[in-house]
């Protein structure tokens, strides 16, 4: 039985862990926000990709296999949001609550896992690896979904708390605004490989 989990718990871990737009924006939140405004961000990130998971494994994949106009259309509207959040991320210049852009709800973060491109690749990678042929589709995605709520959190977990511990270091604006400058444009490289595709 663990033989057979192992391998999903690392999938998990090593993608949950590395930089991706959901790790970038979480600890530029925890950085401009703090963990309580954040919280909901985290939530949403934490819940709204398992759900994403469980409405793949259940046939929504399928409909974008018949469709893949609508697959694109869902990629190509990702990318020009992460960019667009890049663009807001670079203009951040103090971690003055009233200066830098509202952090997400949880609706937004959630509703964000639908356009995050590392989130789809993520997602339909675990679904295709872990799931049987002709098994129960329910089992299947609940086991995945659940992965990534105990092993996944933690892991975005780390990424907020890195952003406020961040805060004492970048008290002087221009170092701050050296940070953001970098995450945003970490959060454009992160695109870079799904554009060239």
């Amino acid at each position: 039985m663990f033989e057979a989990v192992l391998p999903l718990l690392l999938f998990v871990f090593s993608t949950s862990i590395t930089p991706g737009p959901n790790n970038m924006m979480i600890m530029t939140s925890g950085l401009n926000h703090g963990i309580l405004r954040s919280l909901p961000h985290f939530l949403g990130i934490c819940l709204g990709f398992p759900a994403m998971i469980m409405a793949i494994g259940l046939g929504l994949g399928a409909l974008f296999q018949q469709y893949p106009l609508l697959h694109q259309g869902v990629r190509w509207a990702g990318i020009a949001y992460l960019l667009y959040l890049a663009w807001l991320i670079a203009g951040t210049r103090s971690v003055d609550r009233q200066q830098s852009p509202s952090p997400f709800s949880f609706w937004q973060a959630a509703a964000f896992q639908w356009v995050n491109p590392k989130g789809w690749v993520m997602a339909v990678g675990a679904l295709a690896a872990f799931s049987t042929p002709g098994g129960n589709a329910w089992l299947d995605a609940g086991r995945i979904a659940l992965a990534f709520i105990l092993i996944g959190g933690p892991c975005i977990t780390i990424w907020m708390l890195f952003g406020v511990g961040m805060q004492r270091l970048l008290r002087d604006p221009l170092h701050l605004r050296r940070f953001n400058i970098t995450m945003a444009l970490l959060l454009v490289a992160s695109v870079v490989p799904m554009i060239i595709e």
